[in-house]
Order: C-alpha cells, then structure tokens, then sequence
C-alpha cells in the first residue's frame, strides 16, 4: 500500500506520518510556505528539507509541481499545466482545482504593479541582502496611476482588503493592518513575486491597461499568473 511505503520512507528521518500529513495539507491549503513568515512555517518548511524527495513524489502523482527557492528560503505549489519558474512547460491537463482562483480586476493591477515596481529596484540595486523591496504605500498609488490608470481604492475597508489578500499570499509585508492607510508608511515586496508574475503577464499588461482601467473593479477575472491560492492564511 502506498502508505506503508510513505511510512517506510519517514521512518528513515524518523518523522511520523501525521507530520507528514500535517506538511501536504499545509502546502496544499495555503500553496506558499515561506520560512521567514513565522515559527510554525519555519518549522514545515525544515520538515520539507528532510523529505522533500517524497514530498514531490506524493505531489506529482496529483501533477502538482513544488517550486523551492533555496536562497529565499520559500516554497510554492504549482497546479497542473502551470508554467513553473526553471522548469519546462508542464504537460497539458484539464483542471480546475482548488490551486487556482480568480481575483478581482483590482487585485490583478495591483500584483502586476508591484511586480513592475521590484523589477524597477532591481535594476537600480534596491534590494537588500534577503531580496525584499522596499516602498512607501505612496509610491505604490503613484505606480498604479501610471501604470494601470487607475489609483488604489480611497474606502478603508476595501483598501484594507486589497493589500491584505496580497499579504496572505505572502508577495508583500507590512507591519500593522492600519499602514495601507498612510501614504508614508512603507511595505516590503517578497522577492517571490518574480516567481508569482510570468513574463507573459508582464507583457500583457502594456496590451491591457486600457481594458483593465476601464473594467468595473467587481468584476473577476482570471489572469496569466501562475497560480494562486484560495484558502485564507494567517
């Protein structure tokens, strides 16, 4: 049975099957794993190191594909037909899972910005030592009123929303909820976000903005980003 074999193989780094369990549900549930996010991630992530080999076998029988940044020490889950960051184009399947979702018209412009706006630092030498960018909510309005032309929202609430759902998938950080509220306050962009964002979408979006701007923001639509994930995190 497969789970003696998965138990056979855990054995070795003497990690029980529930662990084991505990790490898939994680992985499949939030799709990131970032071990610079909190104790616990910290934690799944080094237990991923200790049997990452079963980890993608058990994944693969699903085609789902892990994308592991060694360097900022994250991991992503990549549905089936995925174009993965370093790897070959994926086989062709029909799905429709959970791995994917929709954003709004507003949550699609602003990950294309932030995007645009790491490319930008990095070109100008603007990333620190752990690959993070640094910018002020500020420039980020300004950014998205040049780009896209159109500025983040003015309700709290929805401005709120906006930044936080691209928190949960772990592309920016920002100390307290309140930030997205004040133009000086400043959030880090997760080098991640090269990986979130292909270049098709980038390409894209200079073919787009017209039509994205002029979209009603409650509008859904389903973009050229690789993946993204549909359960709420912490």
């Amino acid at each position: 049975m497969l789970t003696d074999y998965i138990e056979q193989q855990l054995e070795k780094e003497n990690i029980s099957l529930n662990d084991f369990r505990e790490l898939i549900i994680r992985l499949l549930n939030y799709t990131v794993l970032c071990r610079q996010e909190n104790q616990v991630e910290q934690q799944l992530y080094d237990r991923y190191l200790r049997i990452s080999v079963l980890v993608k076998e058990y994944l693969a029988m699903m085609g789902v594909q892990v994308f592991h940044d060694v360097r900022f020490e994250y991991l992503r889950l990549y549905p089936p037909s995925s174009q993965v960051p370093g790897m070959e184009e994926a086989e062709t399947y029909s799905f429709g899972g959970s791995l994917r979702a929709r954003l709004s018209q507003q949550e699609v412009a602003l990950i294309l910005v932030l995007r645009l706006q790491y490319d930008k630092a990095l070109r100008e030498a603007q990333v620190d030592d752990q690959g993070y960018v640094t910018e002020s909510f500020e420039a980020i309005n300004i950014a998205m009123k040049n780009i896209i032309g159109r500025t983040l929202p003015e309700k709290p609430l929805e401005r709120r929303h906006l930044f936080n759902r691209c928190r949960k998938l772990r592309l920016i950080e920002y100390h307290h909820e309140d930030d997205v509220l004040k133009a000086e306050a400043w959030l880090k962009i997760h080098p991640m976000i090269v990986g979130f964002v292909n270049e098709n979408a980038i390409y894209a979006l200079e073919n787009t903005a017209t039509e994205i701007h002029s979209a009603d923001d409650n509008k859904e639509s389903e973009t050229n980003l690789n993946s993204f994930p549909t359960e709420e995190t912490e």
